[in-house]
């Protein structure tokens, strides 16, 4: 008999005093700006981002611009296998409250926004890699992202997520640097204008095997598109303060990560080709050690690898066989 698979869901405050627990990993863009001499500022200093951003988007009933503060918890997600409580760190997301300092109310925001997953490093800075090792040209396995998005399908689908969370998620990226999007005329008051590719990325196809769809748009004032993954409808299942929240969040993050497309010193036009090589655009004030997540990418890859995949091949394939059934 093939057991269900149980997900327990820890909390942790994301503020200036965060310090990453052990089973977080390190690429992840928070646990990124919370270590090194500049930790604490790093931290200050993007909250602060994160407000202020919130602000300049939600502006009415709010002429100062210092109405709405926005709190974050990081949800850990432990994936229990084999009934033993032997837990393995499977998934890990950003979960946004918005204080409303004028009505001294908080608003659950929406859940999701990062993302963060073992399995995911594994995929794609393992087995890809290994996959592609003596083709002559790229491939990609017909399997490839399988069991993730499985797992991934399984946690949203569970009593443990109905009891925490009201909605579904929304994960938000940046876009594609080898893609061209173009700007359509569909324009929503708070994403701002749609964009469309010029094709499917692999990232597109491995979230959609997550059960996710996906849209870009541009928010007021942004530099480039954001990618908006999502169930259902983005666009009328979610309030203007969730959105809002999530987009003062993560435009914040990648700002920070990427501040070639989400910091350049002009905005994406009509026709629009991210750029990793863009010179004219500004860094902030926060240290973000890049080289050093590209590298841990692949060691996370192999720990998902010895600690997940392989001890426990036979029960996740027989899962993931009934799971499709």
């Amino acid at each position: 008999m093939i057991r269900d698979f149980t997900f327990t869901i820890k909390s942790i405050r994301f503020d200036e005093d965060y310090a990453p627990a052990d089973s977080t990993r390190l690429t992840t863009n928070f646990a990124n700006l919370a270590r090194g001499e500049s930790r604490q500022q790093n931290l200050r200093n993007a909250l602060q981002m994160i407000d202020n951003r919130f602000n300049s988007l939600a502006v009415w009933d709010n002429p100062v611009g210092d109405r709405y503060g926005v709190e974050l918890d990081i949800i850990s997600v432990d994936l229990d296998i084999d009934g033993g409580g032997s837990a393995f760190p499977a998934i890990e997301v950003l979960k946004t409250t918005i204080h409303d300092r004028k009505a001294d109310a908080l608003i659950e925001g929406l859940v999701g926004n990062n993302f963060s997953s073992y399995v995911r490093d594994y995929d794609f800075s393992v087995r890809l890699p290994e996959y592609n090792k003596d083709r002559a040209g790229f491939g990609i396995p017909d399997d490839f992202g399988d069991l993730h998005g499985k797992l991934f399908k399984g946690f949203v689908s569970s009593e443990t997520y109905r009891a925490q969370f009201r909605k579904l998620p929304v994960i938000c990226l940046s876009v594609s640097h080898n893609k061209i999007y173009r700007r359509t005329a569909n324009h929503h008051p708070v994403l701002g204008f749609e964009y469309q590719p010029n094709e499917s990325s692999l990232t597109e196809q491995y979230f959609q095997k997550m059960g996710l769809q996906v849209r870009y748009f541009m928010p007021p004032e942004s530099a480039a598109p954001l990618a908006f993954y999502f169930f259902g409808d983005l666009l009328n299942d979610y309030s203007n303060l969730e959105l809002i929240g999530t987009i003062a969040t993560m435009e914040t993050f990648q700002k920070i990560y990427r501040p070639e497309i989400y910091n350049a010193n002009s905005a994406a036009g009509d026709c629009y080709q991210p750029s990793l090589e863009h010179q004219d655009h500004s860094l902030t004030r926060i240290v973000y050690d890049r080289e050093e997540r590209s590298q841990l990418a692949a060691q996370q890859g192999r720990f998902a690898e010895d600690h997940f995949i392989k001890p426990h091949r036979a029960v996740l394939d027989a899962w993931s066989a009934r799971f499709a059934a």
